[in-house]
């Protein structure tokens, strides 16, 4: 059972064919099989979620994902739940309250299996950068699964959960989407509360939905979508029903614009070959395709490195040792108590953008840095309006190669970075992105990213569908399984 979608499960749970007891066991089942292989998970919530199985069963928990489990990547607020964003200073913080996403997830019924690991405070794209553990890619245990949401997309890979939510600041969905051949989606900024995800960069963080296909993506994103008081970011826009929209082959007449800037130097051949076979394959079932260049591309990698470790050195100013978490030993005054617990509780990810971030802003700078990356960043936000000015949707590989070794990068940090540059200008511009399995190669997947307009999620989940019922590669399962 752990095997299926979480559409198919909901079918067989409303015959009564099954039991929400015998999924979540069956999910359970396959984490003590792999997940010493696979480390995706930090906490696991057993005993709580075959309590809430069994309400199931009894039909006191009810809701359109009443059964259904689900993996928390583990910088979301879950109330008595341990919630350590993978650091050693969060390493006892247990929230006293649910992030918004939490509780509308329980109001639908959802099953809480575990919080996932992740790279320290969402600072990385491998998953090697957690306090915690290094999560391993189940395509190839030797590999990363991608990051900084690794751990959820390593759980739905290996069939250890049904349904993952990570959060995405620069591609930390899409590329360990695409590294561990899943779904994944980046929804618009403001499209999902952000109350109680623990902020990184917090004008390019957005929680999204990594599932096994496009159909649990939009039933998921129903779910979690809307308007939140509680966050001054949230979009007051309502939230249509996304399953409508997946209807296979109906983008006859839609404009797919393949962006020039990321399908040329630094891609992988066989990536490029791939995508290029996908943008073949829509234009069969009625699409246009059309190149469109976006000339200031070239710059959002840099323009991302000063911005997010910018507001990353503001919002990791609250980790001082005196209201909650690690508080160093070493007390004996308060700047050596605030010294001693940053440098015993961030690692050296961490450590680096907030020096980065700190320093951009610093005065004399702060206008040479972090003001001229605003001012890029709005170019490139003009570059995507000009783009969809002439397309519906936009197109490239999601990362420009399969996934890397672990280790192989990890003393390399520019390097990582530059795994992120499909996926970092669509945070920049606050659009929604979604990456699906596009093919194997070397018996690793890679993924395909369709981007569209603002609050127009609808329209890349009718192209992710047609994509995905004329293809197999959803389907394939890693071959540890």
């Amino acid at each position: 059972m752990n095997k299926k979608t979480a559409h198919e499960l909901k079918t067989l749970l409303n015959k009564k064919e099954i039991s929400a007891t015998e999924i979540v066991k069956s999910v359970y089942d396959q984490i003590e099989k792999y997940e010493d292989a696979v480390s995706a998970y930090v906490t696991l919530t057993k005993k709580h979620a075959l309590a809430q199985a069994k309400e199931v069963d009894e039909g006191k928990r009810t809701g359109p994902l009443a059964g259904i489990p689900i993996a928390i990547k583990d910088n979301m607020c879950t109330k008595g739940t341990l919630t350590t964003c993978s650091s050693k200073i969060l390493n006892n913080y247990i929230p006293p309250y649910n992030a918004t996403i939490i509780d509308k997830l329980d109001q639908a019924g959802a099953i809480m299996i575990g919080k996932t690991n992740l790279d320290e405070f969402a600072m990385g794209s491998s998953t090697e950068n957690s306090g915690i553990k290094t999560t391993r890619n189940p395509w190839n245990l030797d590999c990363v699964p991608g990051g900084s949401s690794g751990g959820s997309a390593a759980a739905v890979a290996a069939d250890e959960t049904i349904l993952a939510v990570g959060s995405d600041t620069g591609g930390s969905i899409r590329q360990p989407a695409s590294f561990c051949g899943i779904v994944g989606m980046k929804p618009t900024y403001g499209r999902i509360s952000r109350y109680g995800l623990v902020a990184f960069a917090s004008s390019l963080d957005q929680i999204g939905p990594m599932t096994k296909d496009v159909r649990d993506c939009a039933l998921l994103l129903n779910i979690i979508a809307g308007y939140e008081e509680k966050d001054s970011t949230s979009a007051k826009i309502e939230v249509p029903d996304y399953t409508k929209s997946l209807v296979a082959d109906d983008i006859k007449g839609i404009t797919i614009g393949v962006i020039a800037e990321l399908m040329g130097k630094g891609v992988d051949k066989l990536t490029k070959e791939a995508t290029e076979k996908a943008i073949k394959l829509l234009e069969s079932k009625g699409a246009k395709i059309k190149k469109v260049s976006l000339p200031h591309l070239k710059y959002s990698v840099a323009t991302y490195y000063l911005i997010a470790p910018a507001e990353a050195s503001s919002n990791l100013g609250r980790y001082d040792g005196v209201k909650y978490g690690l508080r160093s030993k070493e007390t004996k005054d308060l700047i050596t108590m605030y010294k001693n617990t940053r440098a015993e509780g961030f690692g050296p990810e961490v450590k680096r953008r907030i020096l980065l971030g700190t320093y951009a802003l610093s005065a004399g700078y702060y206008d040479a840095y972090y003001l001229k990356a605003l001012k890029v960043r709005t170019l490139i936000k003009q570059d995507f309006e000009k783009a969809f000015g002439e397309c519906e949707v936009l197109l490239s590989p999601t990362c420009p190669s399969p996934a890397f070794r672990v280790g192989e990068k990890a003393n390399d940090p520019l390097s990582m970075y530059l795994s992120d540059i499909s996926t970092i200008p669509v945070n920049l511009a606050g659009l929604p992105a979604i990456s699906v399995p596009c093919e194997i190669i070397h018996n690793l997947p890679i993924g395909l990213q369709i981007i569209g307009k603002a609050f127009d999620e609808e329209t890349i989940l009718k192209v992710a569908f047609t994509y995905e019922q004329n293809t197999g590669w959803h389907k394939e399962k890693p071959k540890i399984l």
